[in-house]
């Protein structure tokens, strides 16, 4: 199918971050846009305000004539009604993945891979090329504050994408360059082993162009490929913390931001800053920065725009920051990521009471990193525990948020509704409040905030 043939396309699960930016893509080039999700979102309103066309019943009736082809996702349902009438139809359909790897393929593509950071370290290599002259799209897995939005469309020959490895979905991306972030096991549920998901990210590496080249955290299992892709004329360069091609230096915190240096074989920039607080941010825009020196397009422009990153929904997110209040919400859903914004919250907050409010993603994932888990909420000083949010999955039985708390040392525990959250915030308003999950907990946001604001008057 020619991109030409396509006049109306048709989105299942239109709603998530990825489907929506995809969406976005096509309605900008004069394709008309439909497409069911399960809820009503500040996304989904977002595309309705834009001119595209959802709705949130799984009913065939909302389908419209003329449909050119059926976009979807693997996290929806395989009995779902929409989903299978195309099927049964002969209707063109492809995968969200399939569709980006289209799209990029004619493209100097930039693809961002990893158990987390993707969709920080993809903003921000994103916005540090559009500060440095080269007008890049970029498809993003959040909402950039710079951006505005989870997609932009971009005049230069470059596209940023962020290589989701669920359901091996990166394999249909063949990159120039490609960052690899990170390699902790997930997705049990889809790769069975750890040694699987390790195998599927070395697959990816290998799709690198010929004359591309990969930037790896220091670290990593990767040397053997990474001497292979040196082999096949492909570059090679890692990057870290006090270490690596890239190295980030003498990182500490000045002034409410990050403070630190980037250095090279060929380069060293001293006084760099960012807003966005941890370790980990300081590692991405590590990357960030090298990715961008790879594509040639470094300018002395970019320590004001690293300075001038403004971050990304969902990813240490200030909804709150008062003097003795701080309300901070994350998309974290993994042990390694709720460590990661535990951590650079202490970092911030060295001396104040740090209160978290998480809820678990999935059954299998509770079941499968229960103890990591436990281990990364022991870092707060009070934990409140939701139920699980399942997603696409059923309830499997002994798995539940109580597998968590059972197994956490921490002394202020205890799983609790959402209704009850709000109480105790009300009763009792935490110094340092964080949310974090990728469920529905971003639902309590609005009401937390309006609890967690001191009015103004005192």
């Amino acid at each position: 199918m020619k991109f030409s043939d396509i006049h109306t396309i048709y989105f299942i699960g239109i709603g998530g971050i990825g489907m929506s930016a995809l969406a976005r893509y096509f309605y900008g080039h004069g394709v008309a846009v439909y497409g069911y999700d399960r809820t009503e979102t500040e996304l989904t309103r977002a595309l309705v305000a834009e001119g595209m066309q959802v709705h949130y019943e799984d009913d065939v009736r909302h389908i419209p004539e003329g449909v050119d082809l059926v976009v979807w996702t693997p996290a929806v349902p395989q009995d779902h009604q929409e989903l299978n009438w195309f099927r049964e139809r002969g209707y063109p359909l492809k995968k969200r993945s399939e569709v980006l790897g289209i799209i990029s393929q004619g493209k100097r593509c930039i693809a961002i891979a990893g158990t987390h950071g993707k969709t920080t370290s993809s903003t921000m290599v994103a916005h540090l090329l559009r500060a440095s002259g080269v007008d890049a799209s970029a498809f993003l897995g959040g909402i950039s504050a710079n951006l505005g939005s989870n997609f932009v469309e971009g005049k230069s020959d470059w596209v940023v994408v962020e290589a989701d490895e669920y359901d091996r979905s990166f394999l249909q991306l063949y990159p120039e360059i490609a960052i690899l972030n990170s390699l902790d096991p997930d997705h049990l549920d889809i790769y069975g082993t750890p040694e699987a998901v390790v195998e599927a990210y070395k697959q990816f590496v290998r799709q690198i162009k010929p004359g591309g080249k990969l930037i790896y955290r220091q670290g990593l299992p990767l040397d053997e490929v990474a001497e292979e892709l040196r082999q096949s004329g492909r570059q090679v360069f890692t990057f870290g913390i006090d270490t690596g091609d890239y190295e980030a230096y003498n990182l500490h915190v000045e002034n409410g931001q990050m403070a630190f240096g980037i250095k090279s074989s060929f380069f060293d920039w001293s006084k760099l800053r960012l807003n966005y607080p941890g370790r980990h941010n300081v590692e991405n825009a590590t990357a960030a920065w090298a990715a961008v020196m790879s594509a040639g397009a470094f300018t002395p422009e970019m320590p004001a725009a690293l300075a001038a990153f403004r971050g990304v929904k969902r990813r240490f997110e200030y909804i709150v920051r008062q003097e003795g209040r701080v309300y901070v919400d994350d998309y974290a859903h993994h042990p390694t990521e709720l460590q990661a914004v535990i951590s650079a919250a202490r970092m911030m907050f060295p001396t104040q009471r740090i209160t978290g409010i998480f809820q678990p993603h999935l059954y299998t994932r509770t079941r499968d990193f229960a103890d990591g888990f436990a281990a990364a909420l022991d870092l707060l000083d009070e934990c409140l525990l939701l139920p699980i949010y399942p997603a696409r999955e059923l309830p499997i039985e002994g798995v539940q948020s109580e597998m968590i708390l059972d197994k956490m040392n921490l002394l202020h525990k205890k799983v609790v509704s959402k209704a009850e959250v709000l109480t105790a915030i009300q009763n009792h308003p935490p110094e340092i409040l964080l949310t974090m999950g990728a469920g529905d907990i971003d639902t309590l946001i609005e009401p937390i905030k309006q609890l967690m604001e001191i009015p103004a008057n005192g």
